[in-house]
């Protein structure tokens, strides 16, 4: 393990080492997660996944089209109109069975 000392700055900044930042993959931008410790503050690459949030006409599509058959979407059909919505006029793929 490589032990590396560095200083803190003005408003709180840390200089990571150039050797510790080649070998974890950080460059500018990074994004990284610091957490307290029983042994101090670790600091370490974060990955950052982006989220979809599903607007009600979303859902709705997705309950119509996975429905697997005709009693499933008569249920989801009610689901969607419970949410306010016409399942007519949402876009989706009914399959045969359905």
């Amino acid at each position: 393990m490589a032990t590396e000392t560095s200083r803190i700055g003005k408003r709180g900044t840390f200089v990571i080492p150039a050797k510790l930042r080649r070998r974890f993959g950080m460059e500018e931008g990074t994004e990284v997660i610091a957490e307290e410790t029983p042994d101090g503050i670790l600091i370490r690459p974060a990955m950052t996944v982006p989220i979809e949030v599903y607007s009600a006409e979303r859902r709705a599509e997705f309950l119509l089209s996975n429905a697997v058959d005709s009693e499933d979407y008569r249920r989801a059909s009610e689901e969607v109109r419970r949410m306010g919505l016409d399942p007519d006029a949402i876009p989706h793929h009914r399959t045969e069975d359905a």
